[in-house]
């Protein structure tokens, strides 16, 4: 069994003090509920900021905000997922979620999935590695990742049994008009279109966390999920407010408690 925590979080773009201090609310959070593995969403330390709109959210790995989300995770022995715009010196920035544990940068991975608007602003990565979590071996991908069926098949192959899915899919129209239900709807319809696929076809669980609210230009859908390996979506979240989910999956059973 596998305590898991999956974070709809509200991260404004560029407000880096402001997305950590929520962050580390939830790290607190996590732990009182021996939470193992916990998942924040795409550019959850940075808010999904475009890096010429907001050059000081591009951020390096040896830099000093990253250094201070390490220290966020020292008292702690969970493995933590967060998300960045990660600082490229060879062209444009990376999408990257970063793996830390007790005040350790124990890996990443740079978003392979990059296009349509993506495509002027970031470079893609090119290895999808995965990780550790003692003797559990977990994979990621981010957002539209979702649509890029190699990402997960080669977490697989690498011995993976979860992936998780970390997201900020910006909803489209006028935020004054916002039909939140509309975009929620879209999006749970795209994890169930294609998760439940992979999670089948490569027995995987995977799980889903999710930007949610309204940031200063763009709106998120939030929503987060549990796909077993039989491809069946066993949780839901009710609604698109920001939130946390932490359940304890049963690798054997394929069943899932929600703490």
């Amino acid at each position: 069994m596998t305590r898991i925590g999956l974070i709809q979080m509200h991260c404004e773009k560029s407000a880096i003090a402001q997305n950590m201090g929520r962050m580390a609310f939830h790290l607190k959070e996590a732990a009182a509920h021996g939470v193992e593995i916990i998942g924040f969403p795409e550019m959850s330390l940075t808010g999904y900021a475009g890096p010429h709109k907001y050059p000081q959210a591009v951020l390096r790995l040896d830099g000093p905000e990253v250094q201070q989300f390490l220290r966020l995770t020292e008292p702690y022995s969970a493995s933590v997922i967060a998300g960045l715009i990660e600082w490229n010196p060879a062209g444009k920035p990376f999408i990257t979620q970063i793996v830390a544990r007790q005040g350790v940068l124990e890996g990443y991975y740079r978003k392979i999935t990059i296009k349509d608007e993506e495509a002027e602003w970031f470079s893609a990565g090119q290895t999808v590695p995965v990780f550790q979590s003692g003797k559990l071996t977990f994979g990621l991908a981010i957002c539209a990742d979702i649509q890029n069926e190699m990402v997960f098949a080669e977490c697989a192959r690498q011995g993976a049994r979860i992936v998780f899915e970390l997201a900020a899919p910006g909803l489209d129209g006028e935020q004054d008009t916002r039909n939140w239900a509309t975009g929620y709807a879209w999006w749970e319809s795209e994890c169930r279109k294609y998760l439940s696929r992979y999670a089948q076809a490569y027995g995987l669980w995977v799980g889903v966390a999710t930007q949610a609210g309204r940031t200063v230009d763009e709106d998120f859908p939030g929503g987060g999920y549990i796909f077993a390996p039989t491809g069946e979506r066993v949780y839901a979240t009710a609604d698109w407010l920001p939130g946390a989910v932490y359940a304890e999956l049963d690798w054997e059973t394929g069943q899932v408690v929600e703490l």
